[in-house]
């Protein structure tokens, strides 16, 4: 599928590191020069906590995390999350991050959860699992 994003070789690379590495479970991506290319800023094993501090303040982000959580039962389980990063200060890029989101979602052609967060507290862990569990719950064979 056609896109009007370019994506760094960097990109290509760290998504297949987040798919087949147990090392990378983060990827943070900016938009970089006049045609707004897709370059990967971070690729890294985070916590939940570091994740959080990778995110800028008033700057969009484009992010891929494989959340770790536990079921009520027990279950060990994880979910790829696709989250849109647009904290309140980053006016006026939404529209490109908007249609870097789409780009990357067509890319992975995989059942992400995908969510848009304002705020740090929309990504709250508690939040995120409950997102993740509730997507699982409703995808066949979930």
């Amino acid at each position: 599928m056609s896109s009007p994003f370019v994506f760094s070789e960097g990109s290509f690379e760290a998504f297949r590191h987040l798919v087949e590495r147990r090392d990378v479970n983060t990827v943070i991506l900016h938009r970089q020069g006049a045609a707004g290319g897709l370059a990967v800023e971070v690729e890294a094993n985070l916590t939940h906590e570091e994740l959080l501090e990778a995110l800028p303040a008033d700057e969009p982000r484009l992010v891929v995390h494989e959340l770790a959580f536990a079921t009520p039962d027990g279950t060990r389980r994880n979910e790829q999350l696709l989250i849109f990063w647009d904290p309140v200060g980053a006016a006026g890029q939404e529209q490109a991050y908007e249609a870097a989101f789409t780009a990357v979602q067509n890319l992975l052609e995989t059942s992400l959860v995908q969510l848009r967060a304002r705020q740090a507290g929309e990504l709250e862990y508690r939040k995120l699992v409950a997102l993740a569990r509730t997507a699982a719950e409703h995808r066949p064979g979930g």
